[in-house]
């Protein structure tokens, strides 16, 4: 009988030990610790059995941490079974070539969705300093990994009037779809307007609408019960340790607008107040912006991924970090802390 208890004991000893150890369980940021911009996240569990995370074109050595490596990336392809430890897999649009239809541009900005059966991935076509040739596009593909089949230009200056027209993302509101888009700069700013059916062209008769001021970009939106909320990036992206780069959220009844925040301050105005996620005060982490989907975790926690520089490697490119998005109970989202963490409890990721 003793014996019994013994064991009995020792295994609920290990149950509990167990329990406590898995509850334990950390990860520290960035989960890419090289250059990946600008990225999108897919959960494509149902059908492939991974998260996809895809970024702007970079080398190869950026994208896999090997320096010895050559030669660039149009679309550089990550996945991971955990959303912590992620694998290059390669380049989006391997075998087709980048999209050739504006000439000196370089692919940025990418968001990726699965709908209707397909792989739909919005691109901006961007040209530094070129607020008339950037542009953004659309390509198509079978797989999550590619190739990505152009279907070439979907806003620019010439089409739509507004300037600096990259950083695309696509929302899905009770079956209709809308483009997101737009950037730094007079006569930009963020936007919005209704897309065809199939998402590969502006609706007929469709007309922009201006939702964030001109000194945003990096659009995110999604729709929480009666909410749509947009997220957006403000402050100087691309400077190393000097990059001011933070996220704001704003949000609306309708998909384009008026979008406002807690006290009802237009998104329109360029002092907008609502800040949820900035650098950090050491300066580890600075740059912080251009935030990724949110993914529900297994446990039905929120998390979003963003890009920052990072001084432990020199502040050398844009890593991509994994934070935690709660929601208040007026309903707005926030980063706990408001800064990057360093370490925290893992998501919770069922296999």
């Amino acid at each position: 009988m003793k014996t019994v208890i013994r064991l009995v004991t020792l295994l609920l000893l290990f149950c509990v030990t167990s329990k406590v150890a898995l509850a334990q369980e950390t990860f520290k940021n960035p989960v890419i610790p090289h250059n990946c911009p600008d990225p999108t996240v897919l959960d494509d569990r149902a059908r492939t059995g991974w998260f996809y995370a895809y970024s702007t074109a970079a080398s190869h050595a950026e994208c896999t941490g090997d320096r010895s490596a050559r030669g660039s990336v149009t679309l550089p392809v990550y996945r991971s079974k955990d959303l912590i430890n992620w694998e290059f897999v390669g380049d989006g649009f391997a075998g087709v070539g980048m999209p050739s239809w504006r000439q000196g541009a370089r692919l940025w900005a990418p968001d990726i969705n699965y709908v209707d059966g397909h792989y739909l991935l919005y691109y901006a076509m961007g040209v530094w300093g070129d607020l008339i040739a950037s542009a953004s596009g659309v390509a198509v593909s079978d797989s999550p990994t590619g190739p990505f089949i152009d279907h070439g230009l979907l806003v620019d200056y010439e089409t739509v009037g507004v300037k600096n027209s990259i950083d695309p993302n696509l929302f899905i509101d009770h079956g209709k779809k809308y483009l997101i888009w737009g950037s730094l700069g007079k006569g930009s700013g963020v936007w919005g307007i209704r897309l065809s059916k199939d998402g590969l062209s502006i609706k007929k008769g469709a007309k922009p609408v201006q939702l964030g001021a001109d000194n945003m970009e990096g659009a995110y939106m999604i729709r929480r019960g009666r909410w749509c909320y947009l997220f957006t990036s403000r402050g100087s992206c691309c400077e190393g340790a000097r990059s001011t780069y933070h996220v704001l959220v704003a949000r609306s009844r309708k998909p384009l607008g008026k979008f406002v925040g807690r006290e009802g301050e237009s998104l329109l105005a360029h002092d907008y107040p609502n800040v949820i996620l900035s650098g950090t005060a050491d300066s580890l982490f600075v740059g912080t912006g251009h935030n990724a989907q949110i993914i529900p975790d297994d446990a039905g926690q929120d998390w979003m991924f963003y890009h920052t520089f990072w001084r432990r490697n020199g502040y050398r490119g844009r890593m991509m970090n994994l934070d935690r998005i709660v929601w208040s109970d007026d309903g707005w989202p926030a980063f706990p802390g408001g800064h990057p963490t360093v370490e925290q409890q893992k998501p919770v990721i069922n296999h």
